[in-house]
């Protein structure tokens, strides 16, 4: 593993990018549709028409919420939601200046953010709003938290309901918060644990469920993970019974189980990508922990070359890891 401490911030955002832009060319392709032409490194056009390296609503959200995070020095859920705004409106944090692939329960949330300028509101609360709007962008928001529940700035508590809180601006239904606070349960175990990545997974997954259950979350939603509670049955579940789709949990799924059957990070995310259908978010979504267990330097090469707008997102990283570790 080449994990640097210092650059966790490079480590985690570049390969949620990463992930989104390998996953970008063959998005809404289904997994019979993408096995015709596999997935072996950045290739560019296809379902947007745009050149190789090119991210999406996944990415840009991502880079609006890590700029609210340097900027303020804290989370500030109002903050993120107005840059949000100004993504979906003027084009802000995307890597041609105008924003596309916008999910249903995001473009709706905003909608009603930008009509009431309410943050406890507007983020979409019935059980249709279980996309993974949310997951795809928590990213940040984990960073900062396991810095701050590392150094004792925050209990657990406060950092699940700040993780809540963020996922909440777009997606407050409790099951895409639970997929959220898994995913930063993981994260935490990757950043500040030890051992193999599944035992880190498992050792995330594991504490993700005992705080739920302790808190008091129904039993009913915390079901709907249920084959994440063993992760070494649930690596051996076979390709077909994994799904890739919009849906949160088929995506925390997914890009979990891309983790626990491969030992690197081009392996991982190419295992989650070939899997079809929603292929940026599952990508950015594993990419993310991949990053954050093998490192940017993990990533290949050619991969981080073709990145659009490449410097402006390293530069954000750097600040990050300068400013916010």
């Amino acid at each position: 593993m080449k994990e640097g401490k210092t650059v966790v911030w490079k480590n985690g955002i570049t390969g949620v990018i990463t992930g989104d832009a390998l996953g970008c060319p063959v998005q809404f392709l289904s997994r019979e549709e993408v096995a015709e032409n596999p997935v072996t490194g950045m290739r560019g056009y296809g379902t947007f028409n745009l050149p190789a390296g090119s991210w999406t609503d996944d990415s840009s959200l991502t880079i609006a919420a890590l700029c609210s995070i340097i900027e303020n020095k804290k989370i500030i859920p109002r903050d993120i939601m107005e840059r949000f705004a100004r993504w979906l409106r003027d084009g802000e944090y995307t890597p041609f200046g105008k924003s596309f692939d916008i999910g249903r329960g995001t473009y709706e949330s905003i909608e009603r953010f930008i009509a009431n300028g309410n943050t406890e509101s507007c983020g979409g609360t019935s059980p249709r709003d279980n996309g993974n709007g949310s997951l795809m962008r928590i990213m940040p928001a984990c960073i900062y938290c396991s810095k701050a529940l590392s150094r004792g700035e925050i209990t657990a508590d406060e950092a699940i309901g700040l993780i809540h809180a963020v996922s909440g601006l777009t997606h407050n239904h409790i099951r895409a918060k639970i997929a959220c606070g898994l995913y930063f349960f993981i994260a935490h175990s990757i950043i500040s644990g030890n051992g193999s990545l599944a035992s880190r997974i498992s050792l995330g997954l594991e504490s993700g469920f005992e705080y739920y259950e302790n808190a008091g979350e129904s039993s009913e939603e915390l079901a709907y993970y249920s084959r994440l509670r063993s992760p070494g049955d649930f690596s051996a579940v076979t390709a077909d019974k994994i799904r890739s789709s919009g849906y949160v949990v088929d995506t925390i799924e997914a890009a979990i189980w891309s983790l626990l059957n491969t030992g690197s990070f081009r392996d991982a995310l190419l295992t989650a990508v070939n899997l079809g259908d929603d292929t940026d978010s599952v990508g950015a979504v594993c990419g993310g922990l991949a990053g954050l267990y093998y490192g940017f330097d993990s990533i290949p090469a050619d991969w981080i070359e073709t990145i659009q707008k490449r410097n402006m997102i390293e530069k954000l990283c750097d600040e990050a890891d300068e400013t916010l570790s």
